[in-house]
């Protein structure tokens, strides 16, 4: 068997909260955020929205895309840094909500890098043949660990979901190749304090991202056997635009060849690369048979790739 991409899905809340908007909360301007991220505005989950609620939403649309019921599903993973509660998990959550009742379900710890650990752990039930159908969420409601008085970091981040299944699909399709690494020597870089706000030393996580984006999108072309030329398409996780760009430079690709979200979302974590691919997926910049490479960084510091060939 071999794994791929069986249906997509997201779902992004309502409130939009501008740069504008924080120029009145904090020390910062429109012009100051967007040179230096690419960020332009974001979405803001109201108290009454919880993550298990948006990765809801995002997962009806990707069982409904992969023309499967929820009770079809055998696995459900959700990478999360945000929890509705320590434990149970969101996993547990979404299964009840859904109606998922032949599905394990449990969640994942990678941080930005989580749907992509999700994404390969589910290829690995696939590829084995122990399970059929896997859904695969990234959600994050960050602005309930944001310091809105903080201006480094209350103005990169968002709060979204983004589901996938992920099953068999023909041969010659699906994913390609994968990498997945961490550095624990980095968590100092980027951490939530305990029952506290998110702290970031941005200039160590840039020089990080910047080198391990690139070389990890290069990695997964090499082990799939394939040259720069092969790649339709780039889906980095949307952190900053200065680092997705060194990541779409690396691999030598035109401008519009790249997702490019972080405008719209700012940094939604786990939840930025499913959304980018839905979103790339919905509007035909992406189609069957593209080779796109799916690659992200996060606190750990972790990081994953995959290089994907579309269609069932």
């Amino acid at each position: 068997m071999n794994a791929g991409l069986m249906g997509i899905g997201h779902y992004v809340p309502e409130r939009i909260l501008t740069n504008h908007d924080l120029e009145k909360m904090v020390d910062t301007s429109d012009e100051w955020i967007r040179t230096r991220t690419g960020i332009e505005e974001r979405r803001i989950a109201d108290d009454n929205t919880s993550t298990s609620d948006m990765a809801y939403e995002a997962s009806i649309k990707a069982l409904e895309d992969a023309n499967i019921k929820a009770e079809d599903l055998d696995l459900i993973l959700v990478a999360t840094v945000t929890p509705d509660f320590p434990f149970p998990s969101v996993g547990c959550l979404l299964q009840d909500k859904l109606g998922a009742t032949k599905a394990a379900a449990m969640d994942v710890s990678a941080a930005c890098a989580g749907f992509m650990y999700g994404m390969i752990t589910a290829s690995q039930f696939i590829n084995n043949d122990t399970y059929k159908n896997i859904l695969v969420v990234g959600v994050e409601k960050l602005s309930k660990i944001t310091n809105w008085e903080d201006r480094n970091t209350a103005v990169l981040f968002g709060d979204g979901a983004g589901a996938a299944v992920i099953g068999p699909v023909s041969e010659g399709r699906g994913i390609l190749s994968f990498e997945l690494g961490s550095d624990g020597s980095g968590s100092k870089y980027l951490y939530q304090e305990p029952q506290g706000f998110m702290e970031m030393n941005g200039r160590e996580v840039f020089k990080f991202a910047v080198r391990q984006m690139g070389q990890s999108a290069v990695n997964v072309i090499d082990k799939a056997g394939l040259t720069k030329a092969d790649v339709d398409y780039l889906i980095p996780h949307q952190a900053n635009i200065r680092i997705m760009e060194a990541a779409r430079q690396k691999l030598e690709l035109p401008e519009e060849n790249m997702a490019t979200t972080v405008k719209k979302y700012g940094n939604t974590s786990s939840s930025t690369i499913p959304i980018a691919l839905s979103e790339a997926i919905q509007e035909g910049r992406v189609k069957d048979d593209d080779i796109v490479v799916l690659v992200g960084f996060g606190g750990g510091l972790t990081w994953g790739a995959v290089a994907l060939k579309l269609g069932k």
